[in-house]
């Protein structure tokens, strides 16, 4: 039967002599009652799980019960009460509750603490920036080992003294925000954006946004990112706003930006162009027919259809080949090698459309391989990105055959107004009709889908705003080189020169209504002596802040009065990546000169995935040096991508994709699969998702904690290999933390009450071996952590801090030196010596390893008594990080003996065995 509560009894008086109050007094009787009781319903648990072990899952529910409510009396944004005795086991709950709320009252993450700005720190500035998430979403595991890596690394140089910002940050997700918003509109109201029409829909966005915006936020405080968040950022905040319009018109005025007539990614459903990133490349080994949006039957690809073109006054025929034969529709040429003997006869004759009116000439040109198919290629201008460059060379054609909305436009005959892939059967019927079919075979293949909409992207012919890189491209590649600019890992240098050699202009249009919208004005000159313009032609735009300066430089460019002009100003927004490349100096006020542009740009690293390296990192260098004359900042960690145990990538329809606040916090398998079927999946992926899961998560995901899923993510990075990430073993994880817990315990039961640490560690002659083997395992771990740190070798951080807490502290010493403080010796010495070797090994331990786990360390460390006669920071956040000239204590010779003795026990005690 477990012992009713023993109450102590409550000191009467303060620590300056001065008696109580009746308030003080019934106030500290109440919370120790209530420890007292917390204390005795551990006990009767611990009891009633020995005597009955299946029962470990209902103690453990209710243990942590009784944490949460020990654990309840901390106000928001106070200081977690650490004077009480420390709970027997770790509980991530207990442990995290209340510290973050307490750290950003206090300030500690605003660069501004402690020191003056204007005075610069001669330990120097760190700034780093949040890669800018979707407002859209929630946090993957991908998003959490980004920001495990940048707040541990901000942390770190923090703690070394330095003026720290870690800017957050959010991205306002223009496709993806705006495909959320029309189908809860049309959900919730029936609506579309249209009906409510563009200033409307834009309300509605804004009310979403304030009603879901900051779920990223409270995931970015689940995970402990220290960041600033008084310099929080929208990417539709005003400043951000004036920033990107200013960059436009500079960038235009300039000519970088200018207008013209391309191929873009066309996505039908959403009726914009879309950047490379928006396109998924699904690889098809033959036939296979996929969904489309606005088909009720999936369509047919990975098939390659050959036919024939008569040529003109002739018995002769071309046969061509294609994989969209709704194309051939706007086909103006056939090509064939220049020294291809068996057509070089027909070059120059044209062959006959069979359904519109129309000759198609046959040119000769060196982009065919004469060895594929038959050797002639069908030329579609205005519908392939190949075919594009050969209609400019050869000045031929271009027509557009598929409209906007995804059907055949009037330019068809008999198919026009068809929906493309409807058109794709019914040509290949009138093709076999007239007899022109020859093959169809299946044909691996890879089919552009947009990641958005699902929808299969067209290449199609537009009037679009784009961004000139080719110099631009030539002074990234040339900071690289220089090494003003570095990429880790090293290897992704040969990767950034080949692409930005070979980079094409930048279109930045698309038609949406959520984003920046692009302030350019299109010019009609009401006057008789100008000539009409064209929206393709760059000289009939202007771009300005408002409508009256549009009016003014339209003015001045034609030489007319500004009552002869009208405008229209430009109806498209800028692609995401325009005002995300800007995102180094907007987030600080740029084109003004604001004092934290002069403090904090440009900043010290970038840290993201190596996917996007082209679309962001490369485009935040060209937009930086442009626009400011300097680089963004001057290195780039590329962090590796997350997969699951089985090398997988993160996929809702394989249902391996995991929110790390179910790491953190525990969750079973029914709630994981209840959370599948709430989403978009179809019945056979939905199937597939949720056997996955069942295979894997077969009892759920155990509760692991912040600190764990930290730590286990930096072990796990290594520089250039993907994260193959189980799960399950961030648990073990979970033990290191109470592992830690443990030996900080013991450490505050040998230290005593009265114990108070010297004000300098000092070694004083008295120590044992293995006092003086500890203190060198722990040098040698300071040393490995900072080198770790500074060439961004995170496991070999992890691994030194594991080994020296497991291995070295736990498992040798204190193992080791419980014979000293058991001694029944009237020398007090050793074991007074190895209180302060111990104190010494674990304070500085739990700073080694602060900026992996952030809640543990805090709670711990603030237990700890504090040094004699040193002024003592408040939190270990801003405590100084251990240097190596502070720990002289290496010693190869000791290590030597104490390995030779710790190998032979392990040998006597097999041997016993």
């Amino acid at each position: 039967m477990a012992p009713s509560p023993t109450v102590p009894e409550i000191d009467p008086l303060n620590k300056d002599g001065t008696p109580k109050t009746e308030a003080q007094l019934k106030k500290e009787r109440e919370k120790a009652a209530k420890k007292a009781k917390f204390e005795a319903k551990q006990q009767k648990l611990a009891e009633k799980a020995a005597a009955k072990p299946n029962e470990k899952k209902k103690e453990a529910k209710l243990k942590e019960k009784e944490v949460l409510e020990y654990n309840a009396d901390t106000k928001e944004g106070e200081k977690k009460d650490v004077s009480g005795d420390m709970p027997n086991a770790y509980s991530p709950r207990y442990v995290e509750a209340a510290w973050y709320a307490w750290w950003e009252k206090e300030g500690f993450f605003r660069p501004e603490y402690g020191r003056d700005l204007n005075v610069p720190n001669p330990k120097g500035t760190f700034t780093i920036v949040i890669p800018p998430p979707n407002v859209t979403g929630t946090l993957h595991l991908g998003h959490a080992l980004s920001t495990a890596v940048e707040d541990s690394v901000a942390r770190w140089h923090r703690m070394k003294g330095k003026t720290v910002l870690f800017n957050p940050g959010c991205d306002h997700a223009g496709i993806a925000t705006q495909v959320v918003v029309e189908k809860r509109l049309k959900r919730e109201k029936g609506l579309t954006r249209h009906d409510l029409g563009r200033e409307k829909f834009i309300e509605e966005v804004w009310k979403w946004k304030d009603e879901k915006g900051h779920i990223i936020y409270d995931q970015f405080r689940s995970m402990g990112a220290g960041v600033d968040w008084d310099r929080a950022a929208f990417m539709m905040d005003p400043k951000m706003m004036r920033c990107v319009t200013e960059a436009f018109i500079r960038l235009h005025e300039r000519g970088v930006i200018y207008r013209s007539t391309r191929l873009v990614n066309w996505s039908c459903a959403l009726k914009s162009a879309i950047s490379d990133i928006e396109v998924d490349k699904k690889e098809l080994t033959g036939r296979t027919l996929l969904p489309v949006p606005g088909y009720t039957e999936k369509i047919e690809f990975g098939v390659i259809v050959s036919f024939a073109y008569p040529v003109e006054n002739s018995d002769e025929e071309v046969v061509v080949a294609t994989t969209r034969i709704e194309t051939m529709l706007g086909d103006v040429a056939i090509a064939v090698h220049p020294q291809d003997d068996r057509y070089h006869h027909l070059i120059g004759k044209h062959c006959v459309h069979p359904f519109v009116d129309r000759r198609i000439p046959i040119v000769a040109d060196d982009f065919v391989d004469r060895e594929f198919g038959t050797g002639a290629v069908k030329i579609t201008p205005a519908h392939d990105h190949n075919d594009y460059e050969v209609g400019v060379r050869h000045k031929l054609e271009f027509i557009n055959v598929i409209t906007d909305e995804g059907l055949m436009s009037n330019a068809c005959g008999e198919f026009s107004g068809q929906k493309r892939f409807e058109a794709r059967k019914h040509v290949l019927e009138a093709l076999k009709l007239k007899g022109l079919f020859r093959d169809i075979q299946d044909n691996p293949m890879i089919v552009p889908v947009c990641s958005r909409s699902k929808d299969i992207i067209e290449p199609i012919l537009k009037a679009q705003w784009y961004v000139k890189c080719d110099e631009m491209a030539k002074r990234a590649m040339d900071a690289v080189q220089t090494g003003e600019l570095k990429l880790i890992p090293e290897f992704h240098v040969s990767t950034w020169n080949r692409w930005l050699e070979n980079i094409r202009d930048w279109c930045i249009s698309r038609q949406l209504w959520w984003g920046h919208r692009i302030p350019a004005y299109f010019i009609t000159v009401n006057d008789p002596s100008v000539p009409a313009g064209d929206s393709a032609d760059n000289n009939y735009w202007v771009s300005a802040r408002t409508h009256e300066e549009a009016l003014e430089k339209a003015a001045k460019k034609f030489n007319v009065a500004k009552e002869k002009i009208s405008l229209k100003w430009d109806e498209d927004v800028l692609d995401t990546w325009f005002s995300s490349g800007l995102w180094p100096f907007s987030l600080f006020g740029w084109p003004e000169q604001t004092s934290d542009m002069e403090n904090f740009f440009p900043g010290a690293l970038l840290e993201t995935g190596h996917d996007i390296i082209f679309f962001w990192v490369a485009r935040m260098v060209f937009l930086s040096q442009e626009l400011t004359g300097k680089l963004p900042f001057k290195e780039v960690f590329m962090h590796a991508m997350v997969r699951d145990a089985h090398g997988r990538k993160m996929s809702k329809s394989l249902g391996n994709v995991i929110d790390p606040i179910d790491v953190i916090r525990g969750i079973t398998l029914e709630k994981l699969q209840e959370g599948l079927m709430n989403g978009n999946l179809d019945p056979k992926e939905l199937k597939i998702a949720m056997a996955g899961q069942k295979r894997d998560y077969p009892e759920g995901i155990p509760e692991c904690g912040v600190d764990a899923l930290r730590f286990a993510l930096m072990a796990y990075t290594s520089q250039g290999r993907d994260i193959n990430l189980d799960v399950l073993r961030i648990r073990g994880y979970r033990h290191f933390c109470n592992k830690i817990w443990q030996a900080t315990k013991f450490t505050m039961w040998q230290l005593g009450k009265e114990f108070v640490p010297e004000s300098e560690f000092k070694k004083n002659g008295s120590e044992a071996t293995l006092d003086l083997w500890i203190l060198s395992r722990l040098s040698e771990a300071v040393q490995k952590c900072n080198s770790g740190f500074e060439e961004y070798n995170f496991q070999q951080v992890t691994t030194a801090i594991y080994n020296f807490w497991l291995y070295d502290f736990c498992d040798v010493y204190l193992e080791g030196v419980k014979p000293v403080f058991n001694s029944k010796s009237e020398d007090k010495a050793p074991a007074e010596t190895a209180r302060h070797v111990l104190y010494h090994c674990v304070e500085t331990g739990l700073r080694l390893v602060c900026p992996f786990m952030p809640f543990i360390t805090e709670e711990l460390w603030q237990r700890l008594p504090r040094r004699a006669n040193v002024h003592n920071p408040l939190s270990i956040c801003i405590a100084e990080y251990p240097e190596q000239e502070k720990y002289p204590f290496l010693n190869e010779e000791i290590e030597r003996e104490i390995e030779s003795r710790t190998t032979k026990k392990k040998f006597n005690d097999q041997k016993q065995n």
